[in-house]
């Protein structure tokens, strides 16, 4: 008979799932001293482990490092050959270990203890010599790894790398870290984009902004439209403020009523009370206004609601921030 993947898949998820659980009962006093020492560091968060609970400690410290936390990660073997002189006295050392006896992670204790370190271990053993060398121990162990022979670390791995998002989310949150903050540590990609961007980076604005008066000739405005290239313009009072708009929509929708557009007016075709925006607010927020009023351009306005700027979906597209 074929082997029963999807029984062995879903086997492994829930015994993960239970061993994450099973975490929230022993956050306690301990967890709150740690976030506490974090929060208080002057220096870098170093985060440092061997084998699997290494490679869980190189996302944490990129966790850490991208949500407020300064941290970076040490690898514990190199550390004992010169890498100890990146961590300082005004550092804390946060040690990964399910055994805690990992020969590489003890060996470095002593000096991290002499250059006056702070020491936060994370293992599953409470009794184990890291946790009992350690200012403040946090119990990550398991009942059993999903492994069959118990032996792979598998749930051991996952209740750690829970156990570091929960700090490091609780250290963003006690931070009041935003996600204009967290944007600037992606500035290369689309989150960074769409965080970062606002209109006034993405608009048509000065010579590149279409505008008619309400008195001008539709024909007139058409060729406005066909300057600017947004297939749409803006129409102002004689004060300079926005009164309405005239988009190739509102252009086919003229004809389908058999208005000549020869002699119309662009006052009696535009649409008045058009989608408007401020500017200095994120390229996301048009997005969003954009999507929810289910329109394909925007105008940006000052404060006299005199329209300064111009965007629509494929400004919004090739900034990459849909």
């Amino acid at each position: 008979m074929p082997y029963n993947f999807i029984a062995t898949a879903r086997r492994v998820l829930d015994e993960e799932a239970q061993a994450v659980a099973a975490l929230s009962a022993r956050v306690d006093k301990d967890f709150e001293n740690a976030c506490e020492r974090l929060l208080a560091c002057t220096g870098r968060i170093i985060v440092t482990g061997m084998g699997k609970s290494g490679h869980i400690g190189t996302k944490l410290a990129a966790t850490l490092a991208s949500t407020g936390s300064p941290s970076f990660f040490v690898h514990p073997g190199e550390a004992s050959h010169g890498d100890l002189g990146m961590i300082t006295s005004e550092d804390v050392v946060l040690a990964l270990s399910n055994s805690g006896e990992t020969q590489e992670v003890l060996t470095i204790i002593p000096v991290i203890k002499r250059k006056g370190s702070g020491l936060i271990s994370m293992t599953g053993r409470p009794e184990s010599s890291l946790a009992q060398l350690s200012d403040v121990h946090l119990n990550v162990a398991v009942k059993e790894e999903a492994c069959p022979h118990n032996l792979a670390p598998t749930s051991s791995t996952t209740a750690a790398l829970a156990m570091g998002d929960a700090l490091a989310i609780a250290l963003l949150e006690a931070r009041g870290f935003t996600p204009e903050d967290f944007a600037l540590s992606h500035p290369g990609g689309s989150l960074g984009r769409r965080l970062l961007l606002k209109v006034d980076d993405v608009m048509h604005g000065e010579e590149q902004l279409p505008v008619v008066s309400a008195d001008t000739p539709l024909s007139d405005a058409l060729l406005e439209m066909t300057r600017k290239g947004l297939g749409m313009t803006t129409v102002v009072d004689d004060d300079g403020k926005l009164i309405g708009i005239f988009t190739d929509g509102d252009l086919r929708r003229t004809l389908e009523k058999g208005i000549d557009v020869r002699v119309a007016g662009i006052r009696d075709v535009m649409s008045p009370r058009p989608v408007t925006i401020q500017p200095g607010r994120l390229a996301a927020e048009a997005l969003q206004l954009m999507e929810t009023r289910k329109v394909n351009g925007l105008i940006i306005c000052d404060d006299r609601q005199r329209p300064i700027g111009a965007l629509n979906t494929q400004d919004l597209l090739r900034a990459g921030v849909m």
